[in-house]
C-alpha cells in the first residue's frame, strides 16, 4: 500500500520540508486549471444555450425568391408586397409547396416591410408581418393581450413594445407620411420574446393580418417568404430537395435554407473560439511547469548527501526515481484538487456573468472540463518531475556521499 510505503513518506517529508516553495509550484497548478476549466465550462454552456434557442429552429425550412448569388436570409428584412412576382413567391408557387410538405409538415406564408413607424411623438423604424391568422394564432405566443381580430388591430415584439413604450390599446402610425398615406393601427397584444430566429423575427417587429398587409402594401397572390415546418427531422434533407427540383426545374427561382445547417456553423464556431481560448488559458500550465521543474531541480541538487545515504543502505535507482516522482505528484494532484474546487467556484460566477444562466452549469458538457483540467495540471506536474527523478536516480553514491 502506498500510505505504508516508506518513500512515499519521505516524499511527504520533503515536501513538508519545503512547505512555502511546494506551496509556490502548486500555486501554477491551481491558476492553470481554473482558467482551463472556467473557460471552457463558459464555452460549453454558451453552446449549450445557443443549441437550446436554434433547436426550436432546426425542423423549419425558409423558402426565398431566388435573388442571385444564392439568395439571401430574409428574417425580416424581405422585400414588400409590392415588389415584382421576380422578387415574390407566387400563390402558385405556394400551392406547389404545399403539396410537396403536407406528408411532411405544414407550410404557411409570410409577408413583410420594413416601413416607418409613428407611435406619439417618437419615431423609428419596424418590420411590419402579415400573416394568415390562423397561422399567426399557431405560431406566435401572445404574453399579454388578445391576437388581432381586425385589420386595424395588431400584435408587437416585446423588444419594440419596451423601447417605444407600447401598451394594450396604444395607435401606431405605418408609413411615411413625406412619402404618401399612413395608417394607424391599435395594438391589443405583446408577444413572448422568441429570441434568435431564422424563420421570424418578431421581437421588433409589428405583426398584422394579410388583409392589414395587403391594404397596406399591395401584393394579393405574392409572398416574401414561406415557412417549412418539418414533423421529423430526418426528412429535412428530403423536403428541401423536393422543393429545389420541383420549383428550380428549369431556372431558379427559390432558395431553401435549411436551419439545422446555421445552428450546426454557429455551436462549431462556439466550440473554435472555446477551444482557442483555452490553448491561451493553457500557457498559464506551461509557467507552473517551468515552476515545478526548478523546484524539483533544486531538491535534487539540494539532497544530493541524502541520496548518497540512501543509496548506500541498499535503496534502488527505481525506488529513488519513485521518491521524486511521488513528490512532483503530491504537488500536481494537490494543485489539481484545489484548482478543481476554485474552478467550480469562478466557473459558476462566470458562467452566470456572461450568459445570465447556470441552467446547463452541471450538465455532463460542462462539468467535465473540471477534472480534464485536473488531469492535464497534474500530468503536466508529473512529467515534469520525471527528468529530476531520472538525474537523482542516476547519481553515482560514493560522488553523493562526497557532496557538501
Amino acid at each position: 500500500m502506498i500510505g505504508n510505503d516508506i518513500i512515499f513518506a519521505l516524499s511527504v517529508r520533503s515536501v513538508r520540508l519545503h512547505f512555502l516553495r511546494s506551496v509556490l509550484a502548486a500555486l501554477g497548478i491551481v491558476i492553470g486549471v481554473v482558467a482551463i476549466a472556467s473557460i471552457g465550462m463558459m464555452g460549453a454552456n454558451m453552446t449549450l444555450s445557443v443549441t437550446e434557442q436554434l433547436s426550436d429552429m432546426a425542423n423549419k425550412l425558409t423558402v426565398t425568391p431566388y435573388r442571385g448569388g444564392g439568395g439571401g436570409m430574409m428574417g425580416g428584412f424581405g422585400g414588400g408586397g409590392g415588389s415584382s412576382d421576380d422578387d415574390a413567391i407566387t400563390e402558385k408557387e405556394f400551392k406547389t409547396i404545399q403539396r410537396i410538405v403536407t406528408k411532411y409538415g405544414t407550410a404557411y406564408t409570410v409577408r413583410s416591410e420594413s416601413d416607418k413607424i409613428e407611435v406619439g411623438s417618437d419615431e423609428g423604424r419596424a418590420t411590419i408581418y402579415g400573416l394568415d391568422t390562423e397561422t399567426m394564432r399557431e405560431i406566435l405566443t401572445v404574453e399579454t393581450g388578445e391576437y388581432p381580430k381586425s385589420t386595424t388591430s395588431v400584435v408587437v415584439g416585446p423588444t419594440l413594445a419596451e423601447r417605444l413604450d407600447l401598451k394594450i390599446g396604444s395607435k401606431i402610425k405605418i408609413g411615411d407620411p413625406d412619402k404618401g398615406s399612413t395608417t394607424t393601427v391599435r395594438v391589443v397584444g405583446i408577444l413572448e420574446e422568441r429570441g434568435m430566429s431564422m424563420d421570424l423575427s418578431t421581437d421588433m417587429a409589428i405583426i398584422g393580418s394579410d388583409k392589414l398587409f395587403v391594404g397596406i402594401y399591395g401584393g394579393e397572390g405574392e409572398y416574401d417568404q414561406v415557412n417549412v415546418v418539418v414533423s421529423d427531422l430526418n426528412d429535412i434533407e428530403t423536403v428541401k430537395t423536393a422543393i429545389e427540383n420541383e420549383l428550380n426545374r428549369k431556372e431558379d427561382t427559390v432558395t431553401v435554407q435549411d436551419s439545422s445547417r446555421m445552428m450546426e456553423s454557429i455551436t462549431s464556431t462556439v466550440s473554435t473560439m472555446t477551444t482557442f481560448v483555452m490553448a491561451i488559458a493553457g500557457i498559464s500550465l506551461l509557467v507552473a511547469a517551468v515552476s515545478i521543474f526548478n523546484v524539483m531541480m533544486m531538491s535534487v541538487n539540494e539532497r544530493v548527501r541524502e541520496i548518497g545515504i540512501l543509496r548506500s543502505i541498499g535503496t534502488q535507482r527505481a525506488e529513488i526515481l519513485r521518491m521524486f516522482i511521488y513528490e512532483a505528484a503530491i504537488i500536481g494532484i494537490v494543485g489539481a484538487i484545489i484548482g478543481a474546487i476554485v474552478s467550480i467556484v469562478i466557473g459558476y460566477v462566470i458562467v452566470v456573468g456572461m450568459i445570465g444562466s447556470a441552467e446547463y452549469f452541471f450538465a455532463p458538457g460542462s462539468i467535465v472540463y473540471v477534472p480534464m483540467a485536473m488531469t492535464v495540471g497534474a500530468g503536466i506536474c508529473i512529467a515534469t518531475g520525471i527528468y529530476p527523478a531520472w538525474r537523482a536516480s542516476n547519481l553515482d553514491p560514493i560522488e553523493a556521499l562526497q557532496n557538501e
